[in-house]
């Protein structure tokens, strides 16, 4: 995940970039977060990229 991306929003909103080191991809995810999901962390995410680019995840697990 990139450092410095992660934005809250409300009910449960975050929206977040994952990168590479050459491009990101912006995901939105609406839910509980793992314990281990923080910036800079390795994440896997599962859902769908939408008409605008944005990553809309259905599911979020953090790395170790």
């Amino acid at each position: 995940m990139k450092p410095g991306s992660i934005v809250r929003g409300d009910n449960l909103a975050v929206r977040f970039e994952v990168t590479d080191g050459n491009r990101a991809v912006a995901v939105s995810y609406v839910g509980i977060l793992p314990d281990l999901f923080r910036e800079g962390q390795g994440v896997v995410t599962e859902g769908a990229l939408d008409s605008a680019g944005v990553f809309k995840a259905t599911s979020v697990l953090a790395k170790h």
